[in-house]
């Protein structure tokens, strides 16, 4: 008997220069109340970041042991509008705000069809091993560039 070919993990996709991550809430996902426990949308939205920095050809874990460093979380921001509760479908949807040197603002919405759960600005700076700031590499920059154009439509 031949072993089964494993499916693909999730993943997302860009409509336009906004990336769309989607999901579904599961039972260790909620607290007591039913709720989505607030820390899971953190989870949620670095899920998201990972997958558009997969999409874009960025090879963060290639990138930090050739020495050159990776990104980190700077700063973050999270507004909680509704809550999600066990079997939603969301959609993290994540576009550029700012481009910077050594640095990407990003705006990420946790999403039930239209309506906003939680909406997030997070900063993340590329930093080399020693900890400092470094300038991101050129082809990395230009990938976010892509996602810059829909910080009007996000």
């Amino acid at each position: 008997m031949d072993e089964p070919t494993p499916p693909a993990p999730p993943s997302g996709t860009f409509q336009g220069p906004l990336h769309l991550f989607p999901l579904r809430v599961y039972y260790e996902d909620t607290d007591v109340s039913g709720m989505v426990y607030h820390a899971n949308f953190l989870r949620w939205f670095e899920r998201a970041r990972s997958d558009v920095l997969r999409l874009l050809g960025i090879e963060q874990s290639e990138a930090y042991a050739q020495g050159l460093g990776n990104y980190t979380v700077a700063e973050l921001t999270i507004r909680y509008l509704a809550p999600a509760r066990l079997d939603d479908a969301v959609t993290i949807a994540t576009s550029a705000l700012e481009l910077g040197a050594a640095s990407v603002r990003l705006r990420q919405r946790a999403l039930k069809g239209d309506r906003l759960l939680a909406d997030a600005t997070v900063r993340v700076g590329f930093i080399a091993p020693d900890g400092r700031p470094r300038r991101q590499p050129a082809a990395w920059r230009a990938a976010f560039e892509t996602l810059q154009s829909a910080k009007d439509a996000a």
